[in-house]
C-alpha cells in the first residue's frame, strides 16, 4: 500500500476511499470457490453423431470480462482523483486607503525634479505609484477630496487598474475647498469590512492622508474623523505637502494656458496633522520636496507590514467514471455472454432429448 501511495503521489493521483481496494482480494477467493463447485454432467446418447466443436467449445472470455469489470468498479469505488495542489505563499498585506487633497492649492509649483518645476500633485503621483507597486499583496483604495470627498477607487488588488485611475486625477474637478474631515470620513467607510473587525477594532488597515492646506469646509472636522479612527484602531499617517512661506502659483488665461505666476502663502495646518497622527497611532511627515515625499512613503511602507497566514487547499478532479463505466460495460458484456452460452446449452439439451426419444 505504501508503494501504491508513492506511485499515485508521483502521478498527482490519490484515492479518496482506498479501503475499497481490499475488496479486490475477494475476487481470487470467489474464483477458487467457483472452481471447486461440482457441476452436474449431462450424458447425451449418440452425442458423437451431432457433436460440433464450435458449438460446445468452452469459452472463458465472459469470466475474464466479469473479473476485469468487477475490478474496475471496485477501483472506481475507491474514488481515484487527480490532484492539483494550490498553495498560497506567506504574504504581507494590509487594507490601505490613500486620502489625497485635490484643492487648487495643489497646483502650487514648489517642487522640482531634474531641473523641471512641478506642482504638488505632479510630484506626489509617481511616489504614490511606486508605493502601490511596492505592496503587491495589499488591497489599496483611493479617496479624493476638495470641498467634498468621493471615492476614486475602492479597495482592490488590481494595481494595474488602480494605476490607470491614478493617472486620471486632475485638480479642479469639483468646487474648490479643503474638506479634510470629510475625506477621512469617506476613507473610514471604505474600510468597513465585517470579516476583519474584531470587537469593534479594525484589523490590518491604515489611512495615508496627504494635504497641503487646512480644513476649511465639510460636514465633520478632522479631529472627529480621527476619533472614529482611533476607536476602531485605524492608524492615520499624515503627510504635509509643500514648502513653508510663499510659493509660486500658476496663473492661467481663459483658454487654460499658463501665462505667469503669483506668489501665495502656504496655509498648511501642521499642528492638526500631527494631532491626527498622534491620536490614531500614526505618524506625521513633512514633505517639503520630492525626496522627503519619497522618504515619507518609504517609512510608512516599512512601518506597516503584517504577515497573514497562508491557506493551502487542494483542487481535485474525480476519475470515478473512467473506471466505473468500462467496468459496468464489461460486467454487462460478460452477463450477455453467459446468457448466450446457457441458451446454446439449452438447445443442445433439447436436441439430446429428441435423440433419446
Amino acid at each position: 500500500m505504501a508503494n501504491l501511495s508513492t506511485i499515485l503521489a508521483v502521478a498527482h493521483l490519490r484515492l479518496q476511499n482506498p479501503l475499497w481496494l481490499f475488496a479486490l482480494l475477494g475476487i481470487p477467493l470467489i474464483l477458487w470457490l467457483r472452481s471447486r463447485t461440482k457441476v452436474p454432467v449431462l450424458l447425451i446418447p449418440y452425442a458423437s453423431a451431432w457433436h460440433r466443436p464450435s458449438l460446445l467449445a468452452p469459452s472463458r472470455w465472459p469470466l475474464f470480462a466479469a473479473v476485469l469489470g468487477i475490478s474496475l468498479v471496485i477501483v472506481g469505488l475507491a474514488r481515484p482523483q487527480r490532484v492539483e495542489e494550490k498553495q498560497q505563499s506567506l504574504s504581507r498585506g494590509y487594507d490601505i486607503v490613500l486620502c489625497i487633497d485635490l484643492s487648487t492649492s495643489m497646483l502650487t509649483e514648489d517642487y522640482e525634479r531634474n531641473g523641471q518645476r512641478l506642482n504638488r500633485l505632479q510630484a506626489i503621483k509617481p511616489v504614490i505609484q511606486a508605493f502601490i507597486e511596492q505592496r503587491p499583496t495589499d488591497r489599496i483604495g483611493i479617496v479624493l477630496f476638495e470641498s467634498r470627498a468621493y471615492t476614486l477607487a475602492p479597495l482592490t488588488t488590481d494595481h494595474d487598474w488602480l494605476a490607470r485611475q491614478l493617472s486620471r486625477i486632475k485638480i479642479g474637478i469639483i468646487q474648490d475647498g479643503t474638506a479634510i474631515g470629510d475625506g477621512l470620513g469617506v476613507a473610514l467607510t471604505r474600510l468597513d469590512q465585517a470579516s476583519r473587525d474584531n470587537g469593534g477594532k479594525r484589523l490590518g488597515a491604515f489611512i495615508v492622508l496627504l494635504t497641503d492646506g487646512s480644513n476649511n469646509c465639510g460636514a465633520i472636522t478632522p479631529m472627529q474623523s480621527a476619533s472614529i479612527a482611533a476607536a476602531r484602531s485605524i492608524p492615520i499617517y499624515t503627510i504635509g505637502a509643500g514648502q513653508d512661506g510663499y510659493a509660486p502659483y500658476p496663473v492661467f488665461d481663459d483658454k487654460g494656458n499658463k501665462v505667469g505666476y503669483r506668489r501665495i502663502l502656504a496655509d498648511l495646518d501642521e499642528g492638526a496633522l500631527k494631532d491626527i497622527a498622534n491620536k490614531t497611532g500614526g505618524k506625521f511627515f513633512r514633505a517639503v520636496d520630492s525626496n522627503t515625499i519619497e522618504s515619507a512613503f518609504d517609512s510608512i511602507d516599512k512601518a506597516q507590514k503584517i504577515e497573514f497566514k497562508a491557506k493551502s487547499y487542494l483542487l481535485t478532479k474525480e476519475l470515478f467514471h473512467w473506471m466505473a463505466i468500462p467496468g459496468i460495460s464489461l460486467i454487462a458484456l460478460a452477463a450477455f455472454g453467459t446468457s448466450n452460452r446457457k441458451q446454446k446449452r439449452k438447445s443442445i439439451t433439447t436436441l439430446s432429448e429428441g435423440v433419446r426419444s
